[in-house]
């Protein structure tokens, strides 16, 4: 196995093609994590525009949590926590 200093030295077109892959992907990746961060801050715009029209935040991120859920994963989680409830008195 080569040494971190002697594959420094290897300019072979493999070992080119590599670095240059190796960069394109960390560069990709980079503009991919600032495009997730500029849509993290409008997605917080949203829920603060929301909330500044009168909507429950928390309410709202229950519905967009429970829209993901596939139906009857939902219905599932519904069911069980209608039946903890009844058993504790809450319903």
């Amino acid at each position: 196995m080569a040494t971190p200093a002697a594959a420094k030295d290897d300019d072979s077109p493999a070992t080119r093609f590599a670095v240059d892959q190796l960069k394109s992907i960390i560069e990709r990746i980079e503009r991919l994590e600032e495009e997730k961060k500029a849509i993290s801050e409008d997605i917080k715009d949203v829920y603060a525009e929301s909330k500044g029209n009168g909507f429950d935040v928390k309410a709202l991120r229950t519905i967009i949590r429970l829209r993901k859920q596939d139906p009857n994963e939902r219905q599932e989680e519904e069911s069980i926590l209608e039946t903890y409830m009844q058993a504790l008195g809450m319903l």
